[in-house]
């Protein structure tokens, strides 16, 4: 039988807030980055690193109306040079409703309609998250949010008398539901991804300030930051562990 894969967790209470934070500290010491373009396989049912789908094959779930509006209001920005389907986005729209209900943007030749495709002029990738550094803004500005704050997720729970607990940790298969155990290949399971020289903590700095408030990131900064002198080297992430 397998050994489960043990992660570490902290947690300390909000200074502002009737909330409890939750962090895997073992996803966050990791020195995983995102390797679109540079072996990433896709999530589809094969590999698929031709593709150069990353985690886009099946287009983004938004959150609220307020995630939809920002994001079409960003859309509008793009050009024809910037966007491979800026066209096909005038006549019908970014954004649809699929079968469960659930307001998703609409998909192009079997991915996000957001995602350039190898061969156009900007290269492969998110329009959106493209246009973004080309014009010295963070990413999480232009993207719906599931996609800026990949792989990391995070989860609130209210108690009967309103406490809550919010818990940040990686974003796995089972977070996509069924289809999940369906991907031949997922980041956060494998060691290709863990080849970053910044910790996830450092490196998503800051997407955690935008999940969390910025006191409560740096907190947990501080205390990452100390952990090696207090404790030790952190428990190694599974995808990496011998």
């Amino acid at each position: 039988m397998a050994t489960p894969p043990v992660h570490e967790w902290v947690s300390f209470e909000d200074p502002d807030e009737d909330r409890t934070w939750v962090f895997d500290v073992t996803f966050l010491t990791s020195n995983w980055t995102c390797i679109f373009g540079r072996g990433c396989q896709g999530v589809l049912t094969e590999p698929a690193p031709e593709l150069v789908h990353g985690c886009c094959s099946y287009g983004a779930h938004f959150v609220d109306d307020d995630d939809v509006r920002r994001v079409e209001r960003f859309a509008e920005e793009l050009t024809h040079d910037e966007w491979q389907y800026k066209k096909r986005a005038s006549a019908k729209g970014v954004v649809r409703t699929n079968k469960h209900g659930e307001t998703i943007t609409r998909l192009v030749d079997g991915a996000c309609i957001f995602l350039n495709r190898p061969g156009f002029g900007t290269g492969p990738g998110c329009a959106l998250h493209q246009v973004a550094l080309a014009r010295g803004r963070h990413p999480r500005e232009l993207k719906p949010e599931v996609c800026w704050q990949l792989p990391l997720r995070r989860e609130d729970h209210v108690a009967d008398d309103g406490h809550v607990t919010s818990t940040i940790s990686q974003w796995d298969r089972r977070h996509w539901g069924a289809g999940g155990e369906e991907f031949a290949w997922w980041c956060t399971e494998s060691a290709d991804a863990f080849v970053g020289t910044t910790p996830v903590y450092k490196e998503m700095a800051e997407e955690l300030a935008a999940m969390t408030g910025k006191k409560v990131q740096r907190t947990l900064e501080a205390y990452l930051d100390d952990l090696p002198r207090r404790v030790r080297v952190a428990l190694p992430h599974p995808a990496v562990r011998p």
